[in-house]
């Protein structure tokens, strides 16, 4: 059956790609620069230079308000999407935080659930896995190997952080252990059943099921493994024929066995220039464009000032020590309804108007 196939072509060699959960956004590592496109149109929205060596590895956030960018200089970063999306075309936005308490090129990011208020984990070839908080950018944990780590992910319950080494081995840390320690050290023949012992290269990537039993590894040796992790037994094993870069385990698509389920809308080809700075010539003149966040003379705050602004609002709450003022934290709850409210009119509307632009019938 033919397959709907499509060739994007971008500014240089890509080192690391990944997708918005909802499927709105792609970013790109591109040298040390990263390309954030949108996928209904193919706009390229922004290029951020804030790192000074190549990129290896981006993630967004459950509820893509955040993204998080690894590189070769060491920095984990923290972006905030909604920033990058309101900024002016000759402006490069701020990341929210910036992780330097790694020596060595950072090799891969986890994100947790949560949002904004997610736990965020990167690993490093200075032989530390590191546990975050995004919300505050405080660093949790550190865990010290005696190898380098190419490779780290959490489980659903985030009771476990499976870390991949350059040996081959993949150690399982308890992030509920008692006693709490920030600096922890990692000593395989103290640590019995919590390591994963059948790869003979390093690990490249790690993924855990939904229900958390089963994790998948994938190797430089050219295969993948996969375990049960209750008992470190390998399960199954899968060549390949050359090293493994990258594999996860995903939820099986609705129709991925129905033989009459095709894409729908292809995807347009990603614009190799910012949006906004073409020439003239090269933008149609047809269609509607709603572009959000930018700033107009005549408003008030545009939807995603509003959002930031509440996103602040539940940050500083959060952050405030709940035995103390409550009258002031009442103010601030009533205050966030109010603005929930709002923003809920706002969609309505713009789900109103969407709506009748679609259902006009052709002149």
């Amino acid at each position: 059956q033919d397959q709907l196939q499509q060739k994007i072509i971008c500014p240089g060699p890509v080192t690391c790609l990944t997708a918005s959960p909802n499927g709105l956004y792609i970013l790109a590592g591109v040298a040390e620069s990263i390309y954030l496109w949108e996928v209904s149109n193919g706009n390229l929205l922004a290029i951020l230079n804030r790192h000074y060596q190549d990129l290896t590895c981006l993630c967004f956030t459950d509820d893509s308000s955040h993204f998080l960018s690894g590189a070769k200089d060491c920095l984990a970063l923290v972006w905030n999407l909604y920033s990058v999306l309101q900024a002016e075309p000759s402006q490069i936005p701020d990341p929210r935080h910036v992780w330097s308490r790694h020596s060595l090129p950072i090799t891969d990011l986890c994100c947790g659930f949560g949002g904004p208020l997610a736990r965020a984990a990167t690993a490093s070839l200075d032989q530390t896995a590191k546990l975050w908080e995004v919300s505050s950018g405080e660093l949790l944990l550190s865990v010290l190997f005696d190898v380098g780590i190419m490779a780290v992910t959490l489980d659903l319950s985030e009771y476990h952080m499976f870390c991949g080494g350059m040996d081959g081995s993949i150690f399982q840390v308890d992030l509920c252990a008692w006693p709490v320690q920030r600096d922890r050290t990692f000593q395989t023949e103290r640590e019995n059943g919590k390591v994963f012992k059948g790869h003979r290269n390093q690990v490249t990537c790690l993924s855990v099921s939904t229900d958390g039993s089963l994790l998948l590894s994938g190797s430089h040796d050219e295969t993948v493994r996969l375990w049960d992790i209750q008992s470190k037994q390998c399960l199954k094993t899968m060549n390949h024929k050359g090293p493994v870069t990258n594999a996860f385990i995903v939820l099986a698509p609705a129709n991925m066995f129905n033989p009459d389920g095709k894409p729908s809308v292809p995807l347009p080809k990603f614009s190799k220039h910012l949006h906004g700075t073409e020439s003239n010539d090269e933008q149609g003149s047809e269609g509607v464009t709603l572009r959000l966040g930018l700033h107009q003379q005549d408003s008030g705050e545009s939807y995603l000032e509003k959002a930031e602004k509440m996103y602040a609002q539940m940050y500083s709450t959060r952050e405030k020590n709940l035995v103390g003022d409550q009258e002031h934290l009442t103010i601030q709850v009533s205050e966030l309804e109010e603005e929930v409210s709002t923003l809920r009119k706002i969609n309505k509307n713009l789900f109103d108007f969407s709506a009748r632009i679609i259902t006009k019938p052709a002149k």
